[in-house]
């Protein structure tokens, strides 16, 4: 395996609160070169970015970011303007405050409300919208992880997602195992993301069974 087959899989992000227009458009060079998977970038330039980019390059941005404790209606709102704006790809973050306070089918449904915007809205492309469910896994233990995995199947989310990148920590190798041995053969896929910055890290992440990483950049060592 090697750098061009992962990138292949990268979210390339940048999300930092000072980023400028070309910064971003940086991101998009380098992304569209580099074929990676996605761009990830805040919801207010989504628009610019995917009129730039002409489809040549899937747009990803973020809903209740970074803490998650939005409503469900502000949440579904977000997303319905990041789709018209022209996202291809959405990262929720959770409501943590749901999960903590053991609120399992409001959690669930809160996931489930914006799976069916996404799922029922086109790209470009004419592929469906992905939903990508941020948990934030450094403030959870084992058995919030493996039921968030159960609730992101039973709610139709695309991918489970370790980190906003802005918390204490980002993605483990212990806690992307503890998904994958939880999801097995079901369809909900991985994103490992957080603290990822080298190729060998980038790996690792996938061989224990991240479909997808997002990462800032990848050094080679």
């Amino acid at each position: 395996m090697d750098k061009k087959d992962v990138l292949k899989i990268v979210d390339h992000t940048l999300l930092t609160q000072t980023a400028t227009w070309d910064e971003i458009r940086q991101i998009l060079d380098d992304a569209m070169k580099y074929e990676t998977a996605s761009a990830c970038i805040p919801a207010a330039y989504v628009k610019q970015a995917a009129e730039y980019v002409n489809g040549k390059l899937p747009i990803c941005t973020v809903i209740g970011f970074p803490n998650g404790y939005n409503t469900t209606a502000v949440k579904v709102f977000e997303t319905k303007d990041a789709i018209a704006n022209g996202a291809d790809e959405i990262d929720m973050v959770i409501n943590i405050n749901m999960l903590k306070n053991k609120e399992y089918e409001a959690l669930t449904n809160e996931i489930r409300q914006l799976a069916r915007v996404c799922h029922n809205n086109k790209n470009k492309n004419g592929d469906k919208v992905i939903l990508k469910v941020i948990v934030e896994t450094c403030l959870l233990n084992s058995n919030e992880i493996i039921a968030l995995c159960d609730m992101c199947i039973e709610a139709g989310a695309d991918y489970i997602k370790t980190s906003t990148g802005f918390d204490t920590a980002g993605a483990q190798l212990e806690d992307i195992k503890m998904m994958k041995t939880c999801i097995g053969d079901r369809s909900l896929k991985i994103k490992a993301s957080g603290g990822i910055r080298s190729l060998e890290k980038a790996k690792n992440m996938m061989n224990a069974g991240a479909d997808r990483i997002g990462a800032s950049s990848l050094d080679s060592q």
